[in-house]
């Protein structure tokens, strides 16, 4: 079966998590992505976390955003660096950067001089605060940004410092936002012949993970902060520990306050001071309780509640039943020097570097310039005017 964006070229020259998620994510829907990073230090990605001499230049991080591509080295300060560039992007569907505002205008390789050449091109800026306004000339990454957007102050214990998310996601995120503006794109293009300029940020990413709180503030002027595990839109809905372990129990709104007591041998008492606290007796599964909540009448909590076990850590997740059964969690390839192939169904290339990657010898090689691109139908001629 065709893979939906086969015979499609990207040309990713971002770096870290965001971009070169996005990149992948075209790769894995089969796109042939070509990596372009600095010969002088590469990704930074390539180097985060890692204290382990074998994994220097090949990070678990740069693993996990970097497969289904091609990859090779440019020092964009150097002209004959940016013709190569300038080829690669005039043959592109879609070309990726995470430059700061004006940096790729500098190169001469922006859309506004890009575009004369490919009118079908979509191109991606992505920056931190955006292109424009006070903070547009800044970098940032995804810490700033959830402190930034008000997401630590919502993150952590009730009167406890802000917390960090565990995972990038303000990254990720806008990763997932990259990838829905890029299809949306040649979609357009599919219609009007014409390629488009989007974009989107850091900034937005994380304004968006905070819209419903950003819209509770417009409507009741209520500030939320943080509650722990526990939710402001529905209680229960949170972890407790219990005898063995912590255990998260969730009630549909209003089931909880609505729902009569229900018989059963086993039973749960939750109260609500502060921070809630559970107490349980030795069954592993609790199926009858009585909840009292803040201005909330006493009640009892629904047998449609779901009550599971929490994870504690990410090694038993990762190999969890469902997590294997999805096909999307699965062994790491073993460390090498350039961006390499993981098991993934829509891998139809061995990757390689046109040069070696910083710190390692030469690794088998996939030159650009002989790289056969697929053929695709063309879409409809360009119209005299775009209303988009």
């Amino acid at each position: 079966m065709q893979s939906v964006l086969e015979g499609y070229k990207v040309v990713d020259f971002s770096r870290i998590f965001a971009g070169p998620d996005a990149a992948q994510t075209l790769g894995d829907l089969g796109a042939d992505v070509i990596k372009v990073e600095d010969p002088a230090s590469g990704d930074g990605c390539r180097s985060l976390g890692v204290t382990d001499p074998a994994l220097f230049g090949y990070s678990p991080a740069f693993q996990s955003f970097n497969r289904n591509k091609r990859s090779l080295t440019l020092d964009l300060t150097n002209p004959e660096a940016r013709e190569i560039a300038a080829r690669l992007i005039a043959e592109a569907d879609v070309v990726i950067n995470n430059f700061r505002p004006g940096t790729m205008e500098r190169f001469g390789l922006d859309y506004e001089a890009m575009s004369g050449h490919n009118p079908g091109l979509v191109y991606c800026n992505f920056q931190a605060f955006g292109d424009r306004g006070p903070l547009a000339h800044l970098g940032a990454n995804d810490l700033q940004l959830q402190a930034h957007s008000g997401l630590m102050s919502i993150t952590g214990e009730r009167g406890g410092a802000p917390v960090r998310a565990g995972s990038a996601i303000v990254d990720l995120h806008a990763s997932m936002a990259l990838v829905a503006a890029i299809m949306t794109a040649l979609l357009h293009r599919s219609k009007t012949g014409r390629g488009q300029l989007v974009s989107t940020s850091l900034l937005q990413s994380s304004a968006h993970l905070m819209n419903y709180l950003y819209q509770e503030y417009w409507e009741t002027g209520y500030v939320h902060t943080a509650m722990g595990t526990a939710n402001h839109l529905s209680v229960p809905n949170q972890a407790f520990p219990s005898s063995n372990g912590w255990v998260i129990i969730i009630a549909p709104p209003l089931t909880s306050v609505q729902t009569l007591e229900r018989a059963a041998p086993s039973k749960l008492r939750i109260k609500q001071a502060g921070i809630p606290v559970a107490s349980y007796r030795q069954q592993p599964v609790v199926r009858q309780g009585q909840w009292r909540g803040q201005g909330l009448p006493y009640a009892t909590i629904s047998r449609r509640i779901t009550i599971a076990r929490a994870v504690t850590d990410a090694t038993p997740a990762s190999q969890r039943p469902t997590n294997q059964a999805s096909r999307r969690i699965s062994d790491s390839p073993l460390p090498g020097p350039s961006c390499r192939e993981t098991p993934n169904k829509h891998s139809r290339y061995r990757l390689g570097s046109a040069a070696p990657a910083p710190g390692f010898p030469p690794a088998q090689t996939a030159d650009f310039r002989q790289a056969q691109r697929p053929q695709r139908s063309s879409g409809p001629a360009a119209p005299s005017s775009d209303k988009n």
